[in-house]
Formats: C-alpha cells, sequence, structure tokens
C-alpha cells in the first residue's frame, strides 16, 4: 500500500468522548477516599490533563502523601479498565470518515497520552482499532505529548512522510505537539481542556468529523 497521507489522532475527547468513564472512575475513587465528587462538565475541562490532575481538583487540600496517591491511581486505573467502554462513545462522523481514509490510502495512528493498554483496549472494544497503523501511549516512548517526538517517532515507525501528516485533537497539549513537531493542527470544539479555541492554535477547526473528508482533501 503506497502511503499518501498520514492523520495521527488524540484519543480522549477527539476520536471517543471518554469523559462519562472517566467521571465514573474519578468520583469512585472519590467516594471510596472520602472526597468530593465531580460533574461531568468538571471531568471534561480536566480530562487532557491526566488522571492525577483530575482527581487533586476535588482534595479539599493537597494530598501530599506519596504511599495514598500510588493507592488512588491504582484504584482509577483498576476500576476504569473494567469499565473502560461502558458509556464511551466514537465522536459524531468518527467511523464514517475512519472508513473512507482506509478508501484513499491515508495512513492513521493514535497518539494519546493514556496508558497504551488502556487505549488499545478502548479501541478494540469500540471496533475502531483495526483502522490504526500504530497506538503509541503515554508510556510507549520515555516521553509524551507535547514532546515532538511522541508524534514524529510515530510517524517514522509507520514510515509516514512528516511533510504529509496533519494532527487532530482537542487540546492545547495536542496543539503544542504539532507546533513542536511542525505539522499542521486540526483543533476539535469542545473538548476536553480549560482554553477556549481562541487560545489554542490551529490550522483548522472542526465541531465533529461530519464532512471532515472535504479538510483532509485540501492536504492530499
Amino acid at each position: 500500500m503506497t502511503q499518501i497521507y498520514t492523520i495521527l489522532f488524540d484519543l480522549d475527547g477527539t476520536l471517543v468522548d471518554t469523559a462519562p468513564d472517566l467521571m465514573d472512575a474519578h468520583n469512585h475513587v472519590m467516594k471510596k477516599f472520602g472526597h468530593k465528587e465531580k460533574k461531568l462538565s468538571d471531568i471534561k475541562s480536566l480530562a487532557g490533563k491526566g488522571a492525577w490532575v483530575m482527581m487533586q481538583r476535588a482534595f479539599r487540600q493537597e494530598i501530599k502523601d506519596e504511599k495514598i496517591k500510588k493507592e488512588m491511581m491504582k484504584e482509577f486505573i483498576d476500576f476504569y479498565s473494567q469499565n473502560i467502554d461502558r458509556g464511551s462513545k466514537p465522536i459524531n462522523g468518527v467511523m464514517e470518515f475512519l472508513k473512507w481514509a482506509k478508501t484513499k490510502n491515508i495512513s492513521m495512528a493514535v497518539c494519546t497520552n493514556k496508558q497504551e493498554r488502556l487505549a488499545v483496549d478502548l479501541l478494540k472494544k469500540l471496533k475502531m482499532y483495526e483502522y490504526f497503523e500504530y497506538v503509541a501511549g503515554s508510556d510507549t516512548f520515555p516521553f509524551n505529548k507535547p514532546d515532538p517526538r511522541h508524534l514524529t517517532n510515530v510517524v517514522e515507525i509507520i514510515q509516514g512522510d512528516l511533510k504529509k501528516t496533519i494532527m487532530v485533537g482537542d487540546s492545547e497539549v495536542d496543539g503544542m505537539s504539532a507546533e513542536n513537531a511542525k505539522i499542521p493542527f486540526v483543533l476539535v470544539k469542545d473538548g476536553y481542556t480549560e482554553k477556549s479555541t481562541k487560545e489554542i492554535k490551529h490550522d483548522e477547526l472542526i465541531e465533529d468529523f461530519k464532512n471532515f473528508d472535504k479538510v483532509i482533501e485540501k492536504y492530499l
């Protein structure tokens, strides 16, 4: 297969609305350890920054005990991994776009700050995994987004061309990654971030993946 273009995707808030399951895992841990639970809107604004950031916003005071931190993180990952696809759903238009891209011989990969095993498991359970040539999580390399190598390493692994690559994401972390890698960036509106669209540098802005093929065709 001849690669004509490469698209790198973030996962949470970009390809899949994972906030409901992240919220359930978060609130399970908060309840068990005696802290405040959070609403879905709170989780969405924090999800892109990782599980611990989500949790510490719910504490009455900062937890400094490393043992308790580890226990809480383990509880979060254990619960989340067992309930990873209960409420998570692909973003509107994603499946149709992935099918279209495959017919055009466009290479696709995922670059997420979610643990690799969790990302792979979620994509498999949502029947999306087959569309991607590579999935790089937060622990795949010794570095992750916004380090550009999280993106450039993946392009190298799938034998793509960085000059024919675009990044799609929903947060400032994704935007910074693309900028650092010197590739165009597509921002998905209303993502998992506290920043407004004006605060995140982007080349294209989309609400979802309906008609996203028209955006990509401009770069082919």
